[in-house]
């Protein structure tokens, strides 16, 4: 029941069945195809009671998959199509106890949250404490918290690590820090793999109870895999388990700053005795975006190929402002006139403009402000709300889903310029928070406290749109300017609310939608509009028109990439920003570039841009 057209090498990947497979897959090679339709093929032709276990690196790949299998009705209920760490949470959340987890994990996903973890942390360890009194000056104290958090970050991604670290500074200060997500009733991104395969690997029969589930294990976007992603694959297939498929591009690795390395691929090749396909057509880009593509990494095969031309333009502008004045017009010229290569009118949507950083857009979307075009930049899980009303009440939500999270009761109330109330175990969160506004109160904290007092009445079939009406009522006394951001922080919400419940997979739950939301899976991929992304952000997108902007020396390549594994993954950069567009690829660089602290400097053309000039 194979439903997409393929071609032999694809029908050779979506027929596999036993045994393991690595997939090697370039860009536009249809690997999203595959991946669907072997899963297709296996729950519409296998038979026996088992389920599939389909691990994305990205929600929006994961949505895609799920509508693509969407015709299969109940069948596909037997997937579990989703990254590694909602099915890791999904595992903690069921069976979490043996490694101290109690129901849902609560997950603390912002920096900010973390470091003040941290720093209660280290205040309660004389030795930590002492450490840190060392330290000339504040900074010097900030940077040494910054670097201990980014050291527990790092030996949580490396489980190996964690046993014979010789750190004892380091590891005294990963304890501490657990210890004090715990009194909280908090856990972080990491922990949710470290614990995932200490349950898997400490506990065996639990690690068998899910092979046994899952009779099949497809791995999408393999070469972004860390160790301890690919230590809990390891634990969760054991010796013998080896209904293994991964899919991957090496010459995709862009998250090398997290730990992430193609070398997990081969390790699974050879420790799983994988058998290789690779994917060397291109069915997504012009032939001009293919041979520009070829020119950045001459290692780039491509067998077949579209029989469209395309275009690959370089731009250069004045400054920023020209650039970004360059760019509007080419859109608004496309929108008006099209263009042969592109089927159909060029829309706002079919448009991409990709920055290395989110700085080098800035000044495009001012200009595209001051022209009134539509653009959309993508959220991230963790974005900032822009109205105060806003992030007032997602702290309350935090607080009503985990009624042991302290910090976040406190940052209320500080916000609210009192002092976090001592909670008793009789009292609810709401009960606290509505004492609490009542104090302050402000119209600001009564809104909030009613949001709450609304979403409680009706907590036997959750509803969080009900809230969200006493944060527009306190909205529309505000002037304009104010009221406007309300508005936007709340449609936002609503859409993240909505994705949520689409989403389905159980009983609603405060704790669940705002873990939902910790893990972006509340996050809607596309918008209307030009989308306006970084690199990273546009990794596993497509647009017919793409602007690669700021293709200077020093902002990309970026000027921090000095070793040559730096450079290396710089130019994967390039090549996943190129390798986004379909038809017509422009790529812009100012001449000329205003520094932060004031200087005007020329600037160099990316040594990018000499493989587009010689095309």
């Amino acid at each position: 029941m194979i439903k997409a057209r393929l071609s032999p090498t694809q029908s050779r990947v979506v027929g596999h069945e036993e045994g393991a497979l690595l997939v090697v897959a370039g860009p536009g090679s249809g690997k999203t195809r595959v991946l669907t339709e072997r899963v297709r093929k296996l729950l519409a032709e296998v038979p026996g009671h088992f389920r599939i276990l389909a691990l994305t690196f990205t929600n929006k790949a994961a949505n895609e998959m799920r509508e693509r299998l969407a015709d299969l009705g109940n069948e596909s209920q037997r997937a579990f199509i989703g990254t590694m760490h909602s099915f890791c949470l999904e595992m903690l959340s069921e069976r979490g106890k043996p490694v101290g987890v109690e129901g849902l994990p609560h997950v603390f996903e912002q920096h900010k949250d973390r470091k003040e973890i941290l720093i209660e942390a280290v205040k309660q360890d004389p030795l930590l404490s002492e450490e840190l009194a060392s330290e000339p000056d504040s900074k010097a104290v900030a940077k040494r918290l910054d670097q201990w958090l980014a050291s527990i970050s790092w030996l949580k991604a490396h489980p190996s690590e964690i046993e014979s670290s010789e750190d004892e500074i380091g590891i005294r200060a990963l304890e501490a820090y657990d210890a004090g997500l715990r009194a909280c009733g908090a856990y972080d991104f990491d922990d949710l793999l470290l614990l995932s395969y200490r349950l898997l690997s400490e506990y065996p029969k639990i690690a068998d109870f899910y092979r046994r589930l899952y009779r099949f294990v497809c791995i999408d976007e393999a070469q972004d895999l860390n160790e301890a992603q690919y230590s809990v694959l390891t634990a969760l297939c054991g010796d013998s388990f080896r209904n293994v498929m991964m899919v991957g591009d090496p010459k995709q690795s862009i998250y090398g700053f997290n730990t992430s390395s193609p070398e997990y691929m081969w390790r699974f090749q050879e420790e799983f005795g994988a058998e290789k396909v690779e994917l060397t057509e291109n069915f997504r880009s012009s032939r001009a975006v293919v041979s520009l593509a070829k020119a950045l990494d001459p290692n780039y095969i491509v067998e077949g190929q579209l029989p469209i031309t395309g275009l690959v333009e370089v731009l250069p502008g004045g400054d920023e402002e020209s650039e970004a004045k360059l760019v509007a017009d080419k859109i608004q010229m496309l929108i008006a006139s099209g263009h042969p290569d592109v089927e159909g009118p060029v829309t706002w949507e079919r448009c991409a403009v990709l920055g290395r950083t989110r700085f080098a857009l800035m000044a495009v979307e001012a200009e595209f402000r001051r022209r009134e075009m539509p653009f959309y930049k993508r959220l991230t899980a963790n974005h900032e709300n822009e109205s105060d009303v806003m992030e007032d009440f997602v702290l309350s939500l935090r607080v009503m889903a985990n009624p042991k999270d302290r910090l976040h009761l406190s940052a209320l109330a500080k916000r609210w310029k009192m002092t976090a109330p001592l909670v008793s175990g009789e009292a609810t969160a709401v009960n606290v928070i509505g004492s609490l506004a009542l104090s302050v109160g402000t119209p600001r904290a009564r809104a909030v406290s009613d949001a709450l007092a609304a979403i409680e009445a009706r907590a036997q079939r959750l509803d969080m749109l009900c809230g969200l009406t006493a944060i527009r009522a306190y909205a529309d006394t505000l002037d304009e300017e104010e009221k406007r951001a309300v508005y936007e922080d709340v449609a936002v919400f609503a859409q993240e609310w909505d994705q949520y419940l689409r989403a389905g997979g159980g009983s609603r739950s405060i704790g669940g939608f705002m873990s939902s939301k910790a893990l972006g899976a509340t996050q809607q991929a596309a918008r209307a509009g030009v989308a306006l992304l970084t690199v990273h952000s546009s990794k596993g997108l497509e647009f017919d028109v793409v602007f690669v902007v700021g293709m200077a020396d020093g902002v990309f390549p970026d000027y921090r990439a000095k070793t040559r594994k730096e450079q290396d993954e710089e130019a994967r950069n390039a090549f996943v920003a190129v390798t986004r567009s379909k038809r017509l690829l422009y790529l812009t660089w100012p001449t000329t570039r205003l520094m932060p602290w004031g200087d005007r400097r020329s600037q160099n053309p990316s040594r990018f841009l000499s493989a587009a000039r010689n095309k």
